[in-house]
């Protein structure tokens, strides 16, 4: 088999395996249905909880003065005793049932945070530094679209602190504006048990600390409870160009105590109870991420996602955990909550003197893939930007510099294919000489003595393509999740990251392509088709054979399978497969000007020359090929 045989079946296999992949992943009516049940159902109990507070200000607006009548006190005296009810349920919680809504922000360079005096919870974050693909402020998430507060056993009944009323009791400022803090009271009618949530934000950090304080609740809480539920979830904003590549890179990632990073499929709707405690719980979007990070650990997680159906949203993510109580008269649990970009490298920073481990929330490939990613293509990638340039110019230099360090494997292949044109007049005679069927085996043999008198391995061509496929694998990972190419332009795209819809459908889709047609992605598709074709024409002229018919269909069907998913790829992925192509073309061209064909002939008559004893390898797999032979006949 020729070198450029092997790159084509290997670039054809590539493709395959991505098209399939896209097309697999996508989620069928049935999942769709099945998913939008689930998140309307946790709708549904939120709803419930927010009715008891609705049923108790309906009460209180009837016990407002009106002329004595039958139907008033009738009215009065039902509103009394379903208030009496209330209070002997819910205990010195019922206070907290009913409040006006009210909302405090506080916020540093990076964040602006807003609190909600319901459920005394974070209620929104907007990432001043960071714009939506329309414009405007990215938020993460919305007042209506978050759920976070502890499930408390209490008075024989579980009640949500999501649904309870807060009073803020403190907002600090430190004289110098570097940082500020915030308390917040769950309303009791005993001042001496409640509970209470402090906020804390630091200029320049993406971090908001948060302690959870109890005092007094040991009479309250069954003793027989040795921890409280904390419930989080969150509904995800449509913020990117490409809801199709936000939806397929959301997920749910958690880092279990002392142990390894691990994820949800972002493809499916996924729940999980995970097996041992947490250190972190991470409700992942494409470029940015809120990670819920514990002082110690959470136990007993579960956690899941589900896809959304409005298209205003992405992803329904929801995790439920417990943090230890002790029952004693006074305690606290610490955490932090990482609000902001998924930068690789910030991420990492954040990590270091916790091992933390949240760079792994991107994905840059498994295995060497990744290694590649990490310890190769990222610390390129961030020396190159240190110069301030256009990122169209940083991956033209990143392309430059990733095939000048591959071209000395890349020349050995080119020296191979030079050998096998060299070999394909006596391959041909071969062919003639044995033409039947039955004699295949003897052409095989006759072959492999061939290429053992010429020093000749057919895998030389295979074995460099091996050693580009990590790189070329790895960037495909690296490109869609860089967040620093997120709105960055060059040319004709205004976003690197994603696909660039110069030429776009109105009225109509194509199959696998969509509503658009990505130029980067096309002249890609040319490149490759034109680069496919010149390697075609650079081989030995005169091949009939079913491998050179096979390879022309190659040619022709390989740019269909790319372009079907580059196209709705990130638009800095299509334009470094455009450059590397180039790039691969002129260095075949001048690889050829520095061969010298006739001098490699003439070495390769030299070796047939010699009389060279068979290896041991070499002599087992004829005896195999002979028993095999004769087994036949």
């Amino acid at each position: 088999m020729g070198s450029d045989r092997n790159s084509y079946i290997g670039l054809f296999l590539i493709g395959i395996i991505l098209f399939a992949w896209m097309y697999l992943s996508a989620p069928n009516a049935k999942e769709k249905a099945h998913e939008a049940a689930r998140r309307d159902s946790a709708i549904k109990a939120q709803k419930l909880a927010d009715s008891i507070a609705l049923s108790v200000s309906k009460g209180t607006q009837n016990n407002t003065p009106d002329r004595p009548t039958a139907t008033n006190d009738t009215s009065k005296s039902d509103s009394s005793q379903r208030i009496k009810k209330l209070e002997t349920d819910f205990g010195i919680f019922y206070p907290a049932l009913n409040a006006q809504p009210d909302y405090t922000t506080l916020g540093n360079d990076l964040l602006t945070v807003t609190f909600s005096n319901k459920g005394g919870k974070i209620c929104s974050v907007v990432l001043n530094d960071y714009k939506t693909s329309a414009g405007t402020p990215l938020r993460l998430f919305y007042n209506d679209s978050t759920r976070f507060g502890l499930v408390l056993n209490a008075y024989s009944k579980f009640l949500s602190t999501d649904s309870l009323y807060f009073k803020v009791r403190s907002i600090y400022h430190s004289p110098s504006g570097d940082s500020s803090a915030l308390t917040m009271r769950l309303v009791t009618s005993d001042t001496e048990k409640y509970l209470e949530y402090t906020y804390t934000i630091i200029k320049g950090s993406y971090m908001v600390g948060c302690t959870i304080h109890e005092e007094g609740l040991q009479g309250i809480i069954p003793s027989n409870s040795q921890d409280i539920e904390l419930d989080w979830a969150m509904r995800s904003p449509t913020q990117e160009a490409s809801i199709k590549a936000q939806d397929r890179t959301s997920t749910i990632y958690y880092k279990y105590y002392e142990d390894n990073v691990d994820y949800l499929s972002p493809m499916k709707d996924d729940k999980k109870s995970l097996p041992n405690d947490i250190k972190w719980v991470s409700f992942k979007q494409q470029f940015f991420s809120s990670v819920l990070i514990a002082n110690t650990r959470f136990g007993s997680p579960e956690v899941g996602t589900m896809k959304e159906t409005d298209p205003h949203f992405v992803k329904y993510y929801f995790a439920s955990m417990s943090v230890p109580y002790n029952h004693q008269p006074s305690e606290s649990f610490g955490m932090h909550i990482f609000f902001g970009p998924n930068s690789y490298e910030l991420l990492k920073k954040y990590s270091a003197n916790n091992d933390l481990q949240l760079e792994r929330q991107i994905n840059l490939g498994w295995g060497i893939f990744g290694w590649v990613n990490r310890f190769i293509v990222i610390p390129l990638f961030n020396f190159l930007n240190r110069f301030n340039l256009n990122y169209g110019i940083v991956i033209l230099i990143l392309t430059i510099v990733i095939k000048a360090l591959l071209f000395p494997i890349a020349f050995r292949t080119y020296v191979s294919s030079a050998k096998m044109r060299i070999l394909k007049p006596e391959l041909d005679e071969i062919n003639k000489k044995y033409p039947k069927t039955e004699d295949t085996m003897k052409k095989q043999q006759a072959t492999m003595a061939l290429y053992k008198k010429a020093g000749v391995s057919p895998l030389a061509g295979c074995l460099p393509m091996l050693f580009q496929l990590p790189i070329l694998y790895a960037l495909f990972s690296f490109f869609p999740a860089s967040i620093e190419l997120r709105q960055q332009k060059f040319l004709w795209a205004n976003d690197l990251s994603t696909y660039d819809s110069a030429i776009h459908f109105n009225h109509f889709t194509l199959p696998f392509l969509g509503d658009h047609l990505s130029i980067f992605a096309v002249l890609m598709c040319l490149s490759q088709y034109l680069y496919m074709m010149a390697n075609q024409q650079m081989m030995t002229p005169g091949s009939n054979d079913q491998m050179a018919k096979t390879m022309k269909w190659m040619m022709y069907i390989m740019p269909v399978f790319f372009l079907g998913v580059l196209n709705n790829y990130s638009a800095g992925l299509s334009y470094y497969y455009l450059l590397a192509n180039l790039i691969t073309f002129g260095q075949t061209y001048f690889a050829r000007l520095f061969i010298n064909e006739k001098e490699l002939h003439r070495k390769m008559q030299e070796k047939k020359a010699r009389v060279v004893k068979p290896s041991k390898f070499q002599q087992r797999l004829e005896q195999m090929m002979k028993e095999q032979q004769a087994r036949r006949r």
